[in-house]
């Protein structure tokens, strides 16, 4: 009769319930009960479990004579006598004298608990049958197996709560528990970092890996195993404390609260044989109540009041009855049907595709469909893709009888590797333990034996690579041993190597860093004290090693970091910290207290030596500067400002100081390396990057620190050759002039290239067509303005709106003109400039002609073809001094200064008037040919075009497409030109008249308006001046009626007044006569003296107030350009 049809007290028979609490010895009793009879079967809830209780009855009879069946392996030697299985796995065909199953509470299980109830309902040994498990399910095996013997046994030792601690105040030999891998790898972690690591166990690890990991607590190796409730169900550990840190779990249906009995199951894994235990809660886990505390600490809780149960008495004659059977109620009380597994779902799939319905026609095909959606689901991806496999096996097994070895080959193949992390390792062990299950049944697969032992080697490698993950994550073998041989002896001796490395008993416990020892691991928090107190003596001899070094070290093994901190070999030793002055910082060193005495002493010494030799080495201009050898009275002052701002001055700040500086304390400071330029005083050879970076850790130290970043960021793109960086609103804009950079809007330009820019736009500025030799530079605009060019910005490296905002800052101011009518401009300044020079050229002829009245006047005409040559210095228009000028200047300066042209907000100075070049008259010719082409072409192209314009335009009136937007040129001036003009600008101008030619116009081209000069040659700076307003015509004295007088001369746009040619005799301040160098002392000046010639008319310039002086009429440009009028009067007739 079938098992199952056997009624309640014939279930009974041979039965023996042995009921109890945790730490009973009831699977020992098993085992020896076993043993007593020649075969026996032994049911467990664990792979794990199997295992272990395999190799104990391994060690007892010897491998031949036991076996062991689970889901992914089976041993089962030939002749074998005791098959050691888990519960799913037991064999259905197989009699035997003793059979056990063990943790029969689980019967109550959702999910397996159907397994357990028919182990224990209808699984019989032939004289012998042991029901292990908890006392809670006493009642109900009194009512299914009336009859049936059951025994108590108390538990060996007792367990006490301890409440709620730390993780890291647990005593050591404990256990938290918590239900995901999430947070098992998480105190895992933090247990690590703060007492040295801990194992871990999962219920989803491989029984390899899990063994690995136990094998570690249980050596000492770690004192802490982090893992979840699969600890509860037999495994037998030295454990003393147990600490809940989460009593919430998902039971694959739903998250609850553990039950007291379940608590009490894995807390009793506390305190082994005759040890006493404890359990509490840590972590995120509250405090049990104190009925939970009573019911586990007394082994009372509420008994199971149902058991799972599934039909035992399947029907394989088709899909449909087989699913009815499934579906089938227990009728006995006590059982319930267990929900819908795994297989169940699968089998559910299976019946919604047609094709695998089809297939499952027939008594086997039913049965094997049944076997196939009974894998288990070990790679837990979705329910889905469970059956999509499950079914994929059906149909190759039901085509062929065997699975492809070709696509058995390739799924393996895809979890052996070794890479990845610890997800990724227990992913892909899930995945070959899927694999291996299949490859475990019976005529599935052409050679199982090969597959079985392919699918073990691959589960073995992965789980090996995966116990080393878990050891190098959360296990420091360093601090574990350092830990252990503590305990075992206080006596250790530490080594220091030559790579400062720390060791004690062979281990690494820390670091020589400088003078400082800096443990590793997590020993230093729970053994801090007997780390130092055993390394202490190595520490010593080490430590008065490197000092003795140190002392004798060169320079070279020295270096100052960004940071501030000084290293020598790349230690870090000492840290620069703030003194007297910027220059004079002090070194703290960075060491324990083993460094005392007069080690500490040569170190110190040693290092403060270095920092002077480091400083005054980078920073010596700066040094000598300080020193100021040769420096009296304001020179020292100045030199003292440039030290206390680390070589770089705005020149605005000492212009007052500069305006009375004496020229010979001018050339001592510049014998001490002070370049005096147009917007800075600095020290070129102080600018390069190294000195920089040095000088800006200077100030950061003295000036309360900058953000690191900055401290490292700007010197390195100052290193990199940047001409101007980007400006940031977090760093001081000290900060850049220190670096050697001045803030200009939204960039900041190095000091050097501001000079250099100052040279590029001071030509622009100064060139006055027809004075300045030369054709008109490049950039060059009408008055007194530039245009921005690309050596400009190439220059600054800058463009667009940044290289504006540098402009800008410099006191620069831009117009928008249209490009036509700057074309035109210069076209006609140039052709003025032309016929001007011509004028003047004849007038100096005329001179010469009268200077010279008896000679031959054929003789004096040069021969028809050759040009007419002028000396080059002789006296050009009078009033104009061209005597040369006498001005100190240092080799590469402008030897003019005007830097106070832009620091000075309100008054513009009076620049004086270019010298006019004399020219060959070969070269003059060629100038003024082109200037007046130049002139001319444009204005003979815009008519042409006008006139063909005028006759095309009524046919192409309709069809001209609508003008083009004009052209446009940005100019820029200087600001001066906006200024309000002075109430004393009248008296600055009669001031102005009595000044000597030459006294502040030693270098004309210097003289810009608006542009600031560079360098430095005169002694005195006298305050700017606005330009001079328009004059009325007056009448000359002793001169012609004002209807014969000359009109007014034109001068040139925006430029300087020409001298007068209706010059009244000069008086000085108290109304007497000129006494100048050069004039008639004693009297007023005789004009009569002078040959007489005729004037040229003067003319007001339409685009300009200003004046200038015609040139003669009989020079060789007059007639020149006179020739030209003609030609031009003979192409309009």
């Amino acid at each position: 009769m079938p098992r199952h049809l056997l009624p309640p007290h014939a279930r009974s028979r041979t039965v023996t319930a042995v009921l109890g609490p945790t730490n009973t010895g009831k699977t020992h009793h098993a085992i020896e009960r076993m043993l007593a009879y020649p075969s026996g079967i032994i049911g467990l809830p664990l792979r794990l479990l199997a295992r272990e209780v395999f190799h104990k009855l391994v060690a007892r009879v010897g491998p031949g004579a036991v076996a062991l069946i689970t889901g992914e392996e089976k041993i089962k030697p030939v002749g074998a006598r005791y098959w050691v299985c888990t519960v799913e796995a037991m064999p259905q065909d197989i009699e035997a004298d003793f059979l056990a199953v063990d943790e029969v509470q689980l019967a109550g299980d959702f999910e397996r608990g159907h397994v357990f109830t028919d182990r224990l309902l209808y699984h019989r040994g032939r004289h012998e049958t042991l029901l292990l498990g908890a006392d809670t399910i006493r009642p109900l095996i009194a009512a299914l197996l009336p009859g049936a013997h059951i025994t108590a046994r108390p538990r060996l030792s007792t367990l006490t709560y301890k409440g709620a601690k730390k993780l890291t105040r647990l005593p050591e030999r404990s256990a938290i528990v918590a239900f995901s891998a999430a947070e098992v790898y998480a105190i895992a972690e933090l247990i690590r970092r703060q007492r040295g690591g801990a194992a871990v166990v999962l219920g989803a690890l491989s029984p390899r890996t899990r063994n690995a990991q136990v094998e570690l607590f249980q050596s000492g190796a770690v004192d802490f195993l982090v893992a979840t409730d699969a600890i509860g169900m037999g495994l037998n550990l030295d454990v003393d404390h147990i600490a809940f840190a989460g009593t919430r779990k998902f039971d694959g249906f739903q998250f609850r609260n553990l039950n007291p009995a379940e608590l009490a199951q894995v807390a009793g894994r506390a305190g082994r044989f005759m040890r006493d235990g404890t359990f509490g809660t840590s972590g995120r886990a509250d405090d049990f109540d104190a009925e939970v505390v009573k019911s586990i600490e007394a082994h009372d809780f509420a008994p199971l009041r149902l058991l799972q149960w599934r039909n035992p008495a399947l029907e394989f004659s088709s899909f449909e009855a087989l699913r009815h059977s499934l579906s089938v109620r227990p009728r006995e009380a006590g059982l319930t049907r267990a929900p819908d597994g795994d297989d169940v779902v699968t089998l559910e799939a299976a019946g919604r595709e047609p094709e695998v319905r089809a297939r499952a026609h027939g008594e086997a095909a039913v049965r094997l469909l049944w076997q196939t959606c009974q894998v288990p689901d070990y790679r837990k991806v979705s329910s889905a893709a469970h059956a999509e496999l499950c079914l994929d096996m059906f149909r190759f097994l039901s085509d062929g009888g065997r699975l492809p070895a070709e696509w058995f080959g390739r799924q393996v193949e895809r979890c052996d590797a070794l890479d990845g992390d610890i997800d990724t390792l227990s992913m892909r062990i899930a995945h070959i333990r899927t694999w291996s299950f299949i490859a475990n049944q019976s005529n599935w697969l052409d050679d199982p034996r090969y597959w079985r032992e392919t699918t073990s080697r691959v589960e073995d490698r992965l789980s090996d690579a995966l116990h080393d993950r878990l050891a190098q994550r959360f296990v420091d073998k360093t601090t574990s041993v350092l830990m252990r041989r503590l305990k075992e002896t206080m006596m250790l001796e530490a080594q220091v190597n030559q790579a400062g490395e720390v060791t004690i008993a062979e281990q690494i416990v820390g670091r020589l860093q400088g003078f400082r020892f800096v443990p590793e691991g997590g020993a230093e928090i729970q053994y801090g004290k007997e780390l130092r107190a055993a390394a202490a003596k190595a520490l010593e001899v080490a430590i008065a090693g490197r000092a003795e070094r140190v002392a004798e070290a060169g320079n070279e093994s020295f270096l100052l970091a960004a940071n501030g901190s000084i290293r020598w070999m790349g230690e870090e030793i000492a840290r620069l910290i703030a003194g007297d002055s910027e220059l004079e910082p002090r070194a703290k060193l960075l060491a324990d207290e083993d460094l005392s005495g007069s080690h500490r002493e040569w170190v110190q010494g040693r290092v403060d030596a270095w920092l002077r030799h480091h400083i005054g080495t980078l920073l010596k201009p700066l040094i000598d500067l300080r020193n100021g050898e040769g420096l009296e009275g304001l020179a020292r002052g100045i030199a003292f400002r440039l030290v206390e701002e680390l070589g770089v001055v705005e020149r605005a700040k000492v212009s007052e100081d500069l305006k009375t500086l004496e020229q010979s304390a001018r050339v001592a400071l510049r014998r001490l390396g002070v370049r005096f330029g147009a917007y800075h005083l600095f020290l070129p050879a102080a600018m390069k990057p190294k000195p920089r970076e040095l000088a800006a850790q200077l100030w950061a130290l003295r000036h309360g620190g900058m953000a690191p970043e900055a401290l490292q960021e700007l010197p390195h793109l100052a290193q990199a050759g940047r001409t101007s960086i980007p400006v940031s609103a977090e760093v001081p804009k000290a900060i850049y002039r220190v670096l050697g950079y001045r803030v200009l809007g939204s960039r900041a330009v190095r000091v050097d290239i501001l000079e250099r820019l100052a040279d590029l736009i001071r030509p622009l500025i100064a060139y006055r067509p027809g004075l300045t030799s030369g054709p008109p530079p490049k950039g060059t605009a009408a008055g007194d303005g530039f245009v921005v060019t690309v050596d400009m910005t190439s220059l600054a490296g800058c463009s667009g709106e940044d290289f504006a905002s540098i402009l800008k800052g410099l006191g620069y101011r831009s117009d928008v003109k249209p490009l036509a009518d700057h074309e035109r401009v210069i076209a006609e300044a140039v052709a003025k400039a032309a016929e001007e020079a011509a004028q003047r050229a004849q007038a100096a002829a005329e001179k010469q002609v009268e200077a010279a009245p008896d000679a031959d006047p054929v003789a004096s005409e040069p021969p028809a073809g050759e040009p007419v040559t002028e000396p080059v210095g002789t006296a050009t228009d009078e009033g104009v001094d061209t005597a040369p000028i006498e001005v100190e200047a240092s080799v590469g300066e402008p030897v003019v200064e005007r830097a106070d042209i832009l620091a000075d907000p309100v008054i513009a100075p009076a620049l004086p008037e270019p010298p006019i070049d004399m020219v060959a008259p070969a070269a003059a010719d060629m100038v003024v040919e082109a200037h007046a082409a130049a002139a001319i072409e444009p204005v003979q192209d815009s008519a042409s075009a006008a006139h063909a314009a005028d006759e095309s335009a009524p046919d192409t009136a309709i069809a001209a497409p609508a003008p083009a937007a004009p052209a446009t040129v940005t100019i820029w001036r200087p600001s001066r030109f906006e200024r309000r003009p002075q109430p004393n600008a009248q008296k600055s101008r009669r001031e102005g008249r009595g000044r000597r030619p030459g006294a502040n116009e030693a270098a004309p081209a210097a003289a810009v308006s608006g542009a600031p000069a560079a360098g430095d040659g005169v002694s005195t700076e006298r305050p700017r001046q606005r330009p001079r307003p328009e004059r009325r015509e007056r009448k000359p004295h002793g001169g012609p009626p004002p209807e014969t007088a000359a009109a007014p001369v034109a001068r040139p746009a925006d430029g300087p007044r020409p001298p007068r040619h209706d010059q009244r005799p000069r008086r000085d301040k108290d109304g007497g006569p000129d006494r100048r160098p050069g004039s008639d002392r004693g009297g007023p000046r005789n004009f009569d003296k002078r040959p007489p010639r005729e004037q040229a008319p003067r003319i007001y310039s339409s685009d300009s107030g200003s004046r200038n002086t015609a040139g003669d009429p009989d020079s060789p440009f007059a007639k020149l350009a006179l020739l030209k009028e003609r030609l031009e009067a003979d192409k309009k007739s």
